[in-house]
């Protein structure tokens, strides 16, 4: 997918890929290099895979991509998008070719992954307390000028860590502001001030900005008020001269961008030069489920397209009403919606589009379809399905390798994951 916006702002490295027997949804018996499998021209079932398998639409994934490099261009943000979704250094490097910053990780692991694929501007939305990780951070940024690592803080007790991890070094940190019944964060005014004014105070600690997440409340409304209080504490911080010279503002999961843009973006905080980071991940595949109900382009023009499938084939039919499939919990989400029942794929017949059949449970590597219309599609022992799925961030994590397919079900690439 790199190969579609020239060259990278960033040269990642990706990892060698053997598939092999051990590499699941192939059906490689004897190991052959990505490059080789490519090449031979596989196409979803032609014998080269196997079932269940995670495809990712090749077209649909340029044109995400290609939406959300253009939103953000036109709104004046800077996009550093969430990596933990993918945890795949292919994908990096297709948004960081489309324009993106930089990456944005949860976790230490997370961020040692991305920088040894290549990356060099990383934003962890998280506080970060482990002091191995705080350590090589700041080592890190002393040895590569041209490296940026920004963190959460949320407390003085997490300003002294990372200043006594630094030993002599230096860190970056964004002030979290949070809200009632929320997640990390700040969550009063005073809270705000006590710990920015520590964090100025600590030698070895940089403050830069804040950082908010709005992703987990419930609607627009309350998602533009939490945003516009963000706001209002990086304006308290530039006036009391805690924030100077430049102020980072970030924020963004993908139910809300248009707002992080509508609220945060700008030029300015209170007369200082701000740069607002969004860290949209999930936008990049889309889904059938959770962010196709809740995409902010269900409120402004654009659209993203769902780019992930499962294929798993019907395996027993052992009541009327009740079809079992053989992909379940290791293999699809479930913990924002069940998959859903797309099309039905025979030999030699088209596809047919599947109504009347709802996923209703699954286990390990099973899932429950039971008929929600007696005159839904008729389904047999050996069916191939293609299957929705809900939340891509617990999609991925579930496979190490996973084919890219054009419109013709050939397999064009072959990306990889590392959590």
């Amino acid at each position: 997918m790199r190969r579609r916006y020239g060259e990278p702002t960033m040269t990642l490295r990706f990892p060698p890929l053997l598939l092999g027997p051990t590499t699941k949804g192939f059906w490689c018996p004897t190991p052959v290099t990505r490059s080789d499998f490519v090449a031979a021209g596989h196409t979803l079932t032609d014998g080269s895979l196997t079932w269940p398998v995670l495809t990712l639409d090749a077209d649909a994934v340029v044109h995400n991509i290609a939406q959300l490099a253009a939103f953000t261009a036109e709104r004046g943000l800077a996009f550093a998008p969430h990596g933990k979704t993918t945890m795949s250094p292919e994908l990096f490097a297709a948004q960081l070719d489309a324009g993106a910053w930089g990456i944005t990780v949860a976790t230490g692991n997370q961020l040692l992954t991305a920088h040894s694929f290549g990356v060099r501007r990383l934003l962890v939305a998280n506080e970060v307390l482990d002091p191995a990780v705080l350590r090589w951070i700041a080592q890190t940024l002393a040895a590569e000028p041209s490296t940026d690592i920004l963190f959460h803080v949320d407390s003085v007790a997490a300003v002294d860590v990372a200043a006594s991890a630094a030993d002599g070094g230096r860190v970056r940190v964004l002030l979290e502001v949070g809200f009632a019944a929320g997640r990390s964060g700040v969550r009063t005014g005073d809270q705000a001030l006590a710990v920015a004014q520590h964090a100025v105070q600590t030698p070895g600690v940089d403050l830069v900005g804040v950082s908010a997440y709005e992703g987990a409340l419930a609607d627009v409304d309350a998602a533009r008020k939490y945003l516009a209080e963000v706001r209002a504490v990086a304006e308290m911080l530039v006036d009391a001269g805690l924030l100077r010279d430049h102020v980072i503002l970030s924020a963004g999961g993908s139910a809300y961008f248009d707002v992080v843009a509508d609220v945060l973006g700008g030029p300015d905080v209170a007369g200082v030069p701000s740069t607002t980071i969004l860290r949209s991940g999930a936008y990049l595949t889309h889904d059938h489920g959770t962010y196709a109900a809740s995409t902010p382009f269900t409120r402004i023009a654009g659209h993203l397209y769902p780019a992930l499938r499962v294929w798993a084939q019907v395996v027993s039919t052992p009541e009327v009403g009740l079809a079992i499939v053989g992909a379940g919990k290791r293999d699809v989400p479930y913990d924002s919606g069940l998959p859903v029942v797309l099309r039905r794929h025979r030999a030699a017949q088209a596809p047919v589009a599947v109504v009347g059949w709802d996923v209703t449970r699954t286990n390990d590597q099973h899932a429950y379809l039971e008929a929600s219309d007696p005159l839904g599609t008729a389904l047999a022992v050996g069916d191939l399905l293609e299957l929705g799925i809900s939340h891509p961030c617990t999609a991925f994590d579930k496979w190490r390798a996973i084919p890219v397919i054009d419109a013709g079900q050939r397999v064009v690439d072959v990306v990889t994951t590392w959590f």
